[in-house]
């Protein structure tokens, strides 16, 4: 099914999961969309069989705590960040058998952005300890470091955000001071081969960065809004807000997998999405609010007309065909 604005607007609560009695925290889907994954304050992950709509697995890392988690290439392995405020290990993980593969030490400090790469076994962190660190899931031994910097200010403490583009030959950082820095993947140790600065009258505070699926967009969800930029000139593109973020509470957006369109959560327990493009609503699921509580992130799935949106709930959102069939008429 072709993704257009009444298609979008025709999405409805599918499901509602309510296996986790604290904020989750972090989800991804596999590549293929059959699976989704998500970590809770809870220290619980849960694997959900997307296609059949119901839960595969549930594990728990009462040890570490468990955030950021993100799919490796293979469904039964994923890579974690610890929650517990003392470890800042990384981990490579097993759901087959619920067995650490690898640990991926050398951060300090809170690790805030987990990046896994489409192209190879490579993935970027990034930590208030002011580094970036790219690795690869065969090695302990990271294999690159890049001190963040903005001027002589060491870049510990602010908000950080990684991304590689599709086709996983660059990636992009977000820092304070309203940097984005975009990097060669075969060469990042020569630094960034272009800066671009987001106009804005405060210091943003970075929840997540993405590109579109043809890598010619950024999108950067702050508190201060949604930001798209163009990633050949840094020219702002859309700077959307409207949704209720009010608190400031880490609301992580999306694009869809064809760049069409921006979701996003909101504080009141909606989804908002809009045209990527003009910026402008082209629907708010509500459908009886199925969250209680803020809906921190948003995922669009990669490959079939699917959605999710989590607080302590997960609820699966799919179209109402028949009436996307009938405004088309």
């Amino acid at each position: 099914m072709k993704l257009t604005p009444d298609v979008i607007a025709s999405f409805r609560m599918a499901k509602v999961f309510n296996e986790n009695t604290n904020t989750i925290n972090s989800a991804d889907f596999n590549r293929e969309g059959d699976f989704l994954i998500t970590a809770s304050d809870d220290e619980s992950m849960i694997l959900y069989n997307t296609i059949d709509g119901k839960l595969e697995t549930k594990l728990y890392s009462k040890k570490y705590g468990v955030d950021l988690i993100r799919f490796t290439h293979h469904t039964n392995a994923v890579i974690c960040a610890s929650k517990n405020g003392w470890d800042e290990t990384l981990r490579y993980l097993s759901l087959h058998d619920n067995r650490y593969l690898r640990y991926f030490k050398g951060h300090r400090d809170k690790v805030v952005s987990l990046s896994m790469s489409p192209a190879d076994d490579s993935f970027l962190s990034g930590s208030y300890d002011g580094t970036l660190r790219l690795w690869d899931l065969n090695s302990p031994q990271c294999r690159g470091l890049l001190r963040l910097r903005n001027g002589n200010r060491n870049l510990v403490g602010y908000s950080v955000a990684t991304s590689f583009d599709p086709e996983g030959l660059i990636f992009a950082v977000a820092l304070g001071g309203n940097q984005i820095k975009l990097y060669d993947v075969r060469s990042y140790d020569n630094g960034p081969f272009s800066t671009f600065s987001v106009c804005h009258g405060q210091e943003m505070q970075w929840k997540n960065m993405a590109f579109s699926n043809d890598g010619k967009t950024i999108l950067l969800s702050s508190p201060q809004g949604i930001i798209t930029i163009d990633s050949f000139d840094g020219r702002l593109v859309q700077h959307i807000v409207g949704h209720n973020n009010q608190s400031g509470y880490p609301l992580e957006a999306c694009f869809s997998p064809d760049g069409q369109f921006i979701m996003c959560g909101s504080e009141d327990g909606y989804v908002h999405v809009w045209d990527s493009q003009t910026g402008k609503s082209v629907a708010v699921w509500e459908d009886t609010v199925p969250h209680p509580a803020p809906v921190g992130h948003v995922l669009f799935n990669p490959r079939h007309v699917m959605a999710v949106s989590a607080c302590s709930n997960l609820v699966l959102w799919l179209p109402d065909t028949e009436k996307a069939f009938r405004s088309t008429r």
